[in-house]
């Protein structure tokens, strides 16, 4: 029996820089991860990109593919799009799908593929009336949006490092 396979896609959030937990704690779980970054997450990763494909065997993509061109990635069972950043959030709910890392799951949720979104942000920046309506949409195209136990956090006491995998990763459904 094959694995299911997880879209672990990354915003640029302070989790992000912790991506290779992310995909270490999915593995653990059963998951063959493919991961995808946004652009900004993606030169957080850029010296480092080579292992984070050695450590999923797949490309880690970051951009829209070319007209012809194969995303070298197998078909995704379900995604799970941790962090969400509040800027992701709202261009996502209005549906501006301008990087892979937004176009991916907002093309999915509507084509039955389970999506979960996990937000990573400050309360100041969740305060911002457009974040409770975003989630709110996201919610209402089916998309399971989880906080995590201490989010949205207090400004400047975000805690990328302690972010919780797995805790995520068992609010996927299972064998998707």
């Amino acid at each position: 029996m094959t694995q299911p396979v997880l879209y672990l896609i990354a915003c640029a959030a302070g989790p992000a820089q912790h991506i290779d937990d992310g995909v270490r704690a999915a593995q653990a779980a059963g998951w063959d991860t493919c991961l995808i970054l946004s652009p900004t997450a993606a030169t957080w990763w850029e010296p480092r990109r080579a292992e984070l494909e050695a450590l999923t065997g797949h490309p880690v993509r970051h951009r829209y593919t070319l007209p012809g061109e194969s995303s070298g990635l197998p078909k995704a069972d379900a995604m799970l799009v941790a962090p969400l950043t509040t800027t992701s959030a709202c261009k996502w709910a209005a549906g501006i799908t301008d990087t892979v890392a937004l176009g991916i799951p907002a093309e999915a949720v509507h084509l039955g593929v389970p999506v979960t979104a996990a937000p990573f942000w400050s309360t100041a920046l969740g305060a911002q009336p457009a974040v409770e309506r975003a989630v709110a949409t996201l919610r209402e195209q089916g998309v399971r949006v989880v906080f995590a136990p201490g989010e949205p956090h207090q400004p400047k006491q975000g805690d990328g490092a302690a972010f919780p995998w797995g805790q995520l990763l068992r609010s996927l459904p299972a064998n998707s």
